[in-house]
């Protein structure tokens, strides 16, 4: 991983836990759709976050989830809006975009995890793919889903991308799945065998999908989430 310095472009709240963060690096980042940087809080202190941009070295997208003051990545936040640069590490991360496999693609985010995958299905579209990709978002509302409309904007733009949103608390206008997210999965595949799959969210929810997924015929070599690095 490099010490690169970044501009801080904007922060932008989706909603009021949800923050969007374009930085401009001053030197060209070199980086795989779905990796991920470390920014830079001390010698001893960098927190990790998806980059949620495709492959490209002017720009890099963040979406920080920060609900609670004085939350881990709430403190990002707050050291963002008060400074002019930042300085991150990147990239880290094996789970990047396989683009070369014709395995249908299973996308998988918990809440701001939505920003790995956001990073891999841009890819996609920059790379002219048409792999059937299914991407499964799963939030306790609808105003959590911050990116609810780029999502659907795709599944209608690009016949390849199915859009699947889930949603625990739901309205009767609401437009999607309710319920669980790991269970919605489960109701709609009989096997995950033959699939290539990507995953992001909440440690927890992470390390309880890959406990289903083996019970559904996971191919393990095609699991691909950072977090698994983490959870033993």
């Amino acid at each position: 991983m490099k010490h690169i310095h970044c501009q801080i472009d904007s922060i932008t709240p989706f909603n009021d836990a949800v923050y969007r963060v374009v930085l401009k690096p001053e030197q060209p980042l070199q980086h795989k759709a779905g990796q991920y940087l470390l920014v830079v809080m001390g010698e001893e202190d960098k927190r990790a976050f998806s980059i949620a941009s495709a492959e490209k070295t002017d720009i890099i997208e963040l979406h920080i989830g920060a609900a609670v003051t004085e939350s881990y990545p709430m403190q990002v936040v707050d050291r963002l809006k008060t400074s002019t640069h930042i300085d991150i590490m990147a990239p880290g991360g094996e789970a990047w975009l396989r683009h070369e496999a014709k395995r249908p693609r299973l996308m998988i985010a918990g809440g701001t995890g939505f920003s790995y995958i956001k990073s891999l299905i841009e890819q996609q579209i920059k790379l002219g793919q048409t792999v059937e990709t299914t991407l499964y978002w799963g939030c306790r509302t609808q105003d959590a889903m911050y990116f609810e409309q780029l999502a659907r904007e795709w599944h209608t733009a690009h016949p390849w991308l199915h859009f699947v949103p889930v949603i625990e608390q739901a309205s009767e206008e609401w437009d999607g799945k309710q319920g669980n997210l790991l269970e919605q999965i489960k109701r709609d595949f009989d096997s995950l065998n033959g699939y290539d799959i990507y995953i992001a969210g909440r440690f927890d929810m992470v390390g309880a999908a890959r406990e289903i997924f083996r019970e559904m015929g996971v191919e393990e070599a095609h699991l691909y989430g950072d977090a698994f690095a983490f959870i033993k």
